[in-house]
């Protein structure tokens, strides 16, 4: 089905302002639909051949649809409909003429011009279903009275109002609760809804008569602060916005639309939706993710204090090779608690893993036993080339990460003329990751950079590059390193290391991915993971 812009962008010499007026005219017509019990058909003249096109329609919530086909991208030829022809060439609301039939059904049509400073730029035909049609009630009466002041003020431009809209303003219908008011915010009429959504507020009795904004004054008064003037004018009907108003039982949205006429502003109609349970909702959800950060918060605290408890531990520890055990437990640990300190900084339920792989990778050779000296961070020694390399042997999966720019650089380990100095950098961006990726994602990559900076590069100067790429579904990995490479005889699956136990485990197991280590092209080694997203 043809779009709105579409329909008049290919079809009519209407400007861009003009093609926004109608969208806003669109947006706000189920109010319009709903008040008349009527369909709308809206309609543009094409600009090379006499005749018009239909680019919207709207079927009514409150009373039977005139058209059960959808008219939308149909061609109307001059001559076919004369109430059409009638209000281009007049300017004017045309009511005359005999009901049409379709599909059995009697259907009385009115067009209404459609203006935008003056300008007449559509025509918008409102179709009732007559079978429909009974004595009307009060709040029928009402309702078509309000249809009559708002299409009056469409053929003028007044309609839709400029004023501010929110996403809960679109969702506002008829049926939610009507108000009409005098000028002077006297309520002249409450629909049924309207009174019981106003009795939960804590109004009581008849409101007919009565000012609505002292009404309501009275019940948010005391012992809270004065009602602010937006929500008075709203309520007086004086001001086209929306608003909200709370009591101790009830949430209330309320819109105003002042109706206007030649002589001035005619009074206002006022729409209102019952949203407490929405707003408890709202704020049962706020509550728990005030609460899921608080989680994430101290289970960081509590791993940095068994972190902490693991240093102290090892330093009271004289065989070297559990000193080393210690600390590399230390590394495993503070790798968890970096995830949880950036989950606990955001509402949503993944990281920025770019963050954590640098502060991560930026510590890799603590525990190695390597000369540190100056910053690990982003701002250290930057490695701004690029780098272009080849896969070799084991069969792995070539990584697409060749070309890709140092996206961060965790920079300089040791000095430039330390004959130990090893540097480690980030290319290419891991983006956002899921918290049930990032946590043992973060642990594989601590441990793959870790057993590259101390078996690859043991005691010598050095190059460890972890690359990524990825797409919508998964991650593409690998850490490389231009070191001694790996021993004879070497096979992943027969290795009894705890660190390598610990990669293929989680990545196998808890990430669902896949797991290669071979020998790089030239020296080194290189460790290759795929990990799937997406569950």
């Amino acid at each position: 089905m043809p779009s709105l812009d579409e329909l008049v962008r290919s079809h009519t010499d209407l400007h861009e302002p003009d093609l926004e007026w109608l969208h806003r005219l669109v947006a706000d017509w189920q109010i319009l639909a709903d008040f008349s019990f009527a369909d709308l058909l809206l309609w543009v003249r094409d600009h090379r051949q006499p005749g018009y096109w239909s680019v919207a329609q709207m079927r009514p919530t409150t009373g039977p649809t005139s058209y059960l086909d959808d008219l939308v991208g149909h061609f109307e030829p001059r001559g076919g409909r004369a109430v059409l022809d009638r209000a281009w060439d007049e300017g004017r609301i045309v009511r005359e003429g005999d009901p049409e039939w379709g599909d059995g059904v009697p259907v009385r049509v009115e067009a209404i011009p459609v203006r935008r400073d003056a300008r007449l730029i559509a025509v918008l035909v409102r179709a009732t279903n007559l079978l429909g049609v009974r004595t009307p009630s009060r709040l029928e009466l009402a309702y078509l009275q309000t249809a009559a002041d708002l299409t009056s003020m469409v053929s003028r431009g007044l309609f839709p109002s400029a004023g501010e809209r929110t996403d809960l303003a679109d969702a506002m219908r008829v049926g939610d609760g009507v108000v009409r008011a005098d000028p002077s915010g006297t309520v002249t009429y409450v629909s049924p809804n309207a009174v019981s959504a106003l009795r939960r507020l804590g109004l009581g009795g008849d409101l007919v008569g009565r000012s609505l904004a002292g009404a309501v004054r009275e019940v948010l008064d005391a012992p809270r602060a004065p009602v602010e003037e937006r929500v008075t004018s709203v309520l007086d009907g004086r001001q086209a916005t929306e608003a909200e108003v709370h009591s101790a039982t009830a949430t209330l949205v309320l819109r105003a639309i002042p109706l206007v006429t030649d002589d001035g502003r005619s009074g206002a109609v006022i729409l209102l939706r019952d949203v407490t349970e929405l707003r408890r909702r709202e704020h049962e959800l706020m509550t728990r993710e005030a609460t899921i950060r608080e989680i994430h918060h101290r289970v960081k605290n509590n791993l940095q204090t068994v972190a902490a408890l693991l240093r102290l531990q090892a330093r009271r520890v004289s065989e070297p090779s559990a000193r080393t055990a210690l600390e590399e437990a230390v590394q495993r640990v503070g790798a968890i608690a970096v995830v949880h300190e950036l989950l606990s900084r955001g509402f949503e339920e993944v990281v920025d893993f770019d963050e954590v792989v640098d502060r991560l990778l930026g510590s890799v050779v603590d525990v190695a036993g390597h000369p540190r000296q100056g910053s690990a961070g982003p701002d250290a020694d930057a490695v701004a080339d690029t780098d272009t390399y080849t896969d070799a042997g084991a069969g792995l999966p070539s990584a697409p990460v060749a070309g890709q720019p140092a996206h961060s650089s965790l920079g300089s380990l040791g000095s430039l003329g330390d004959a130990t100095a090893v540097r480690v950098v980030r290319r290419g961006s891991f983006g956002q990751v899921p918290a049930d990726v990032a946590t043992p994602l973060a642990v594989v990559l601590t441990e793959l950079a870790q057993n590259a900076v101390e078996h690859g590069l043991p005691g010598r100067r050095g190059l460890v590059e972890v690359a990524v790429s990825r797409n919508a579904r998964e991650l593409d990995v690998e850490v490389r390193d231009d070191g001694v490479g790996l021993p004879p005889g070497f096979e992943l699956d027969a290795l009894t290391s705890l660190g390598l136990s610990i990669v293929r485990t989680l990545v196998c197991s808890e990430l669902r991915g896949e797991l290669a280590v071979a020998p790089r092209s030239g020296s080194g080694t290189r460790a290759w993971l795929r990990v799937p997203l997406t569950a």
